[in-house]
């Protein structure tokens, strides 16, 4: 069975194409700049080389064409027809309510879709870009939908409900969804298979930490509580996200900054978290560097950034009443082990105790880092969201 995955954003869109009898991966890349004059497609070949395809895409469905043509063609292709293409995923990024688990892409299903739009007015439309143009070039392949916000459908009430009036959960639905589901799900599933626990009988905590960044503690396979709120911005300090801050001095910078909702959306979103407090980058790896040359905001950002990380651990912990196994997934958490180090550090009260030099040779693989006497289980596991959501396709058309 050959599984394709999209993840359909706004002006890109990323794919990879599985061989499920194989457990193997047939084909992987992504186009970007939808709409813009220089846009392109970036294959990764089987051997890790990129090649980069340069062509005028002004919407998704002649991006998906230009990737069946990759798919298909003599130079790069895999498959011999798009017939061999059994079914399609789709990463949708908000659920909202209506959806606890992945679902088989009906009118129905579409029209769910659509009315979580408003949750999610960046991504839901272009995931629906990429379901409505898959149904346009294999009308009779099925598609799935495999929502980052279903995961968290288990949290119980006291855990997503706001402290606001009532009424605008029940009029507009603000409440706690979380995301990263698919990523929780997939990391917390095989940290149980690499240690040989029992998944339905561990209490686990996922810190998916990256550009974006949440943290999840799971109870027997459910998630009880998330770190990301109504939007992605709630939550831990992120590359641009500001993560939690006080409503009122939002509301202060309102009327000092004479702010509208789109400005004050971009500040939270785009120029607060690490590169706000640097001044900076973004990215984890220039604020190491910074600070080896002795920049005083670029130490501030990593020390508020781990803090954060550490902070929402051990309130996860209280939540669960203690816990087996710590996960660090995402590009920070499976490659920089300084931020481990310093998490694990501040855990030692719970019994947490890793081999200080295997965390720091560790870069992205599979590994345990605790001890033999750690009460704690702490694993790095690479996530496949992918992989996840070609699992549910998979599962789901054999229904």
């Amino acid at each position: 069975m050959k599984i394709l995955v999209l993840n359909c954003g706004s002006s890109s869109i990323k794919y990879k194409l599985f061989d499920m009898d194989k457990s193997a991966v047939l084909a992987q890349g992504g186009i970007e700049k939808i709409g813009l004059p220089d846009s392109f497609l970036k294959i990764t070949l089987p051997n890790g080389e990129k090649v980069i395809l340069e062509k005028a895409i002004p919407e998704h469905t002649v991006g998906i064409e230009f990737i069946f043509e990759q798919l298909v063609g003599e130079k790069y292709g895999c498959i011999q027809s798009l017939q061999e293409i059994d079914a399609v995923g789709h990463r949708v990024v908000h659920g909202g309510e209506r959806f606890s688990t992945s679902a088989v892409i009906t009118p129905e299903v579409l029209q769910g879709i659509q009315a979580c739009a408003e949750l999610a007015p960046l991504h839901n439309p272009a995931n629906i870009k990429g379901i409505d143009a898959i149904g346009k070039i294999l009308p009779n392949a099925p598609q799935v939908a495999v929502f980052d916000t279903s995961f968290h459908q288990t949290m119980p009430d006291y855990a997503y409900m706001y402290a606001l009036p009532y009424e605008y959960y029940e009029k507009y639905g603000v409440r706690r969804y979380g995301f990263h589901g698919t990523s929780h799900r997939y990391v917390s599933k095989r940290a149980c298979e690499f240690l040989g626990l029992d998944y339905s009988a561990t209490k686990i905590i996922t810190a998916h930490i990256g550009g974006g960044g949440s943290i999840t503690a799971i109870r027997n396979g459910h998630s009880i509580d998330t770190s990301m709120g109504m939007t992605p911005v709630e939550g831990l300090m992120m590359g641009t996200r500001s993560g939690d801050v006080d409503l009122g001095a939002i509301a202060y910078l309102l009327e000092k900054e004479q702010l509208d909702a789109a400005q004050l959306s971009n500040m939270v979103n785009k120029k607060s978290g690490v590169m706000g407090i640097s001044g900076i980058s973004s990215d984890m790896r220039d604020i190491e560097k910074a600070i080896g040359e002795g920049n005083p905001r670029a130490k501030l950002a990593m020390a508020m950034f781990n803090y954060r990380i550490l902070k929402y651990i051990g309130a996860y912990a209280a939540a669960l009443n203690g816990f087996d196994v710590l996960v660090f997934t995402g590009g920070v958490g499976e490659n920089q082990a300084g931020t481990r180090r310093y998490v694990c550090e501040g855990l030692r009260y719970l019994g947490v105790d890793i081999d200080t030099l295997l965390n720091a040779s560790s870069r992205g693989e599979e590994i345990e880092l605790s001890t033999k006497t750690s009460k704690v289980r702490v694993v790095v596991i690479p996530t496949d969201e992918e992989l996840m959501i070609a699992n549910d396709t998979a599962a789901l058309i054999k229904q």
